[in-house]
C-alpha cells in the first residue's frame, strides 16, 4: 500500500457513518453507477466458481503495487475479453485523518474459470510486471493489483470509450485528418517509449486504445500479451489476425508449444494497420476470416492506398513492409507525423492569415473615414460650446480690475 495512507477501517467502523438506506451497496462508499454498487471483495456466487487458484505457482509480485480488495467498488460492466471482464469502479482509500480519497479507475478481472490457473496466473503477473514499470502520457496509468479474492488489475478510468467505438460512431464518414494523424502519432510516441524499454505489445488495434474524456487523445492498453523483448524465439499467432504481422503467422503446422523467431517490428506492422483505419475508418480486410486475412498479409496484399492524403502512402508502404528489417523505428514514425501534422497546422494558419487579412483591409479601409468623422464631429462640437462661452467670459474679464 502507498506510503501515507493506511488500511480502510472496518466494515462495522464504516457502515456506522452511512446512513441506513444506502447500507445496501458498499460498505465504504455508496457507489450509485450500477443496480449493484458491489465491492471487489463481493463477487457473485456464479463468478467466485474457481476462485481458489492453486498455488503451484508463486507470484513474484512487488507488495508496493498490491492494493486491498476491499477498497475497489465495481460499477457497470464496460468490457469483456475471451479470460477477463473489465468494470467501471471506484479506488477509495483513507488516508491519515481518516480523510478520505475516491479516484475513478477501470478494474479487469480474471476470470479463472475459462483458462488453466497456472496460465491465468502467469499472464495476469507478467501484466502487473510491465504495467507497474511504465509510465507515460500515452499509456493507461497503472494504479495496482489485487491477487486475492480475485486476479485483479485497477487502472485510470478512460471515459472516452475505446478507439473502435468512436470510429465506429462515425462511419462510414472519415474522421478529421488532422485528428487522425494526432492519433497516430499519440499511438507512436507510446510504441517509441515501449520498445525503447524493450517492450513488444503484439495486440495493437483500436479495441485496445482508449481515449480521453474530450476524444482528442490516446492512449494505450491491455497489455495480457505484452512481454519483454528477447532475441530467441516467441509464441507464434500471438494477437489479433486482421493486426498480426505475417512473420508472425505459421504457415506450417507446428508443435504444441513451439515457437518463431520475430521482433518488436511486428507492432510497427500493427501501427500501420491501424493508421490506415483512422485515415480511412473502414475495417482492414473487410469480409476475410481469420485465415483469409492470414493468407492475404502473407502474400503481401495490403489495404488499398487509393484516395488517402498525400505524404501518408509511402509511410504505410515502408511501416507495413513484408522483411521487418525494412520497417522503420517508432521514434522515425514518431518524427515523420510530427512533420505531416505540422505542416497541415501551418497550412490551416497561412489560410486562415490569408482570410483575416481579406477580412480586414476593406474594413480598416472602410472605417478610415468613419475615424476622420468623428474627428470632425469633436472639433466641431467644441467651437460650438467655445461660442457658447464667449460671453461669459467677456464679463468675468471686464469684471477683473486693470
Amino acid at each position: 500500500m502507498p506510503r501515507g495512507y493506511q488500511r480502510a477501517p472496518s466494515t462495522e467502523e464504516a457502515t456506522a457513518e452511512i446512513p441506513a438506506e444506502k447500507k445496501l451497496l458498499h460498505p465504504n462508499y455508496p457507489f450509485l453507477m450500477s443496480s449493484k454498487g458491489l465491492n471487489a471483495f463481493e463477487l457473485e456466487e456464479d463468478e467466485d466458481e474457481g476462485s481458489d487458484l492453486d498455488d503451484q505457482l508463486a507470484f513474484s509480485i512487488s507488495n508496493d503495487v498490491l492494493v486491498d480488495a476491499k477498497e475497489v467498488s465495481l460499477g457497470e460492466l464496460i468490457g469483456e475479453g475471451s479470460s477477463s471482464k473489465v468494470y467501471k469502479g471506484l479506488w477509495i482509500l483513507w488516508m491519515i485523518y481518516r480523510f478520505r480519497k475516491v479516484q475513478p479507475v477501470s478494474v479487469k478481472i480474471f476470470q479463472s474459470q475459462r483458462v488453466s490457473s497456472i496460465e491465468q496466473k502467469r499472464k495476469f503477473e507478467r501484466e502487473v510486471l510491465l504495467l507497474s514499470k511504465i509510465k507515460h502520457d500515452n499509456i493507461v496509468q497503472f494504479i495496482g493489483a489485487c491477487i486475492k479474492p480475485k486476479l485483479m488489475i485497477v487502472t485510470e478510468l478512460m471515459e472516452g470509450d475505446t478507439l473502435h467505438k468512436f470510429m465506429l460512431s462515425n462511419r462510414p464518414n472519415p474522421l478529421d485528418l488532422k485528428l487522425s494523424i494526432s492519433f497516430a502519432l499519440d499511438i507512436a510516441r507510446g510504441m517509441e517509449f515501449l520498445n525503447a524499454n524493450g517492450i513488444i505489445h503484439r495486440d495493437l488495434k483500436p479495441s485496445n486504445m482508449l481515449l480521453t474524456k474530450d476524444q482528442k487523445h490516446v492512449k494505450l492498453a491491455d497489455f495480457g500479451l505484452a512481454r519483454e523483448e528477447t532475441k530467441g524465439f516467441m509464441t507464434c499467432e500471438a494477437g489479433t489476425y486482421r493486426w498480426m504481422a505475417p512473420e508472425i503467422f505459421s504457415h506450417e503446422a507446428l508443435q504444441v508449444g513451439e515457437k518463431k523467431l520475430y521482433d518488436h517490428k511486428v507492432d510497427v506492422y500493427s501501427f500501420a494497420i491501424v493508421f490506415w483505419e483512422l485515415l480511412t475508418n473502414r475495417i482492414p480486410f473487410k469480409g476475410k476470416n481469420n485465415i483469409c486475412v492470414a493468407y492475404a498479409a502473407s502474400k503481401n496484399q495490403r489495404p488499398s492506398l487509393d484516395n488517402l492524403p498525400p505524404g501518408v502512402g509511402c509511410l504505410l508502404e515502408a511501416c507495413w513492409d513484408a522483411d521487418p528489417k525494412a520497417r522503420p523505428e517508432f521514434k522515425e514514425i514518431t518524427v515523420s507525423l510530427e512533420k505531416l501534422l505540422r505542416s497541415l497546422c501551418s497550412d490551416d494558419d497561412a489560410t486562415e492569415d490569408l482570410t483575416i487579412s481579406l477580412v480586414q483591409e476593406p474594413r480598416v479601409v472602410y472605417d478610415f473615414p468613419k475615424l476622420k468623422t468623428t474627428s470632425k464631429k469633436k472639433k466641431k462640437k467644441k467651437n460650438k460650446v467655445m461660442n457658447m462661452m464667449a460671453p461669459f467670459l467677456k464679463i468675468f474679464t471686464d469684471c477683473i480690475p486693470k
